[in-house]
């Protein structure tokens, strides 16, 4: 009995250190804009993993394997020589119009986020055109506790929010607005 109350004194001091203790948490993000054309049409800019030269970051896209799982890119953004992200494609489905990948290799001063994936979809809107939908999953740039500003979770989510968006409102703009 003496134990057991020796334990229990021990896990009332070690357990409220640990909850202090745990580290970063999954952020996600998730951005949809709804546009006129028909999915096909949306699909046939954005479906193939090997081109990102909608996004209007994207410098350009070099990558092996086509639309299969385990094809790479690796995305050169802003310019010339401008710094680059590697990914990996997942999952695909021409059918469903969707795909998922993950990064496999950025510099935390490009894009303050570990174990990022994405998923990237196109579906129909009952009222005509298309409804895109780009949602992903990741941590923070720092994985400690006490992150610098450039690399805690706000800083995380508004990067990925402000690549989303800028792609979105480029493909809003490429098939104008549904209404």
């Amino acid at each position: 009995m003496r134990h057991l109350k020796l334990l229990l004194i021990l896990l009332g001091m070690v357990l409220p250190a640990l909850a202090l203790a745990h580290g970063p948490t999954r952020q996600k993000v998730t951005l949809t804009t709804e546009v006129a054309a028909p999915p096909a049409d949306v699909w046939a800019v954005i479906g193939n993993f090997q081109d990102m030269s909608w996004h209007p970051a994207v410098f350009a896209t070099a990558g092996e394997g086509g639309n299969e799982i385990d094809a790479t890119r690796v995305l050169t953004v802003g310019a010339e020589g401008g710094p680059t992200i590697s990914e990996i494609l997942y999952k695909y489905s021409d059918e469903k119009m969707s795909y998922s990948y993950r990064i496999t290799d950025v510099l935390v001063e490009v894009l303050p986020v570990t174990n990022y994936s994405s998923h990237l979809t196109v579906k129909p809107l009952d009222s005509g055109g298309s409804l895109i939908e780009w949602r992903g999953a990741f941590y923070r740039g720092y994985p400690n506790n006490d992150p610098p500003p450039e690399l805690n979770d706000e800083a995380a989510i508004a990067a990925v929010t402000g690549i989303y968006q800028a792609g979105l409102e480029a493909l809003t703009e490429r098939f104008g607005a549904s209404n």
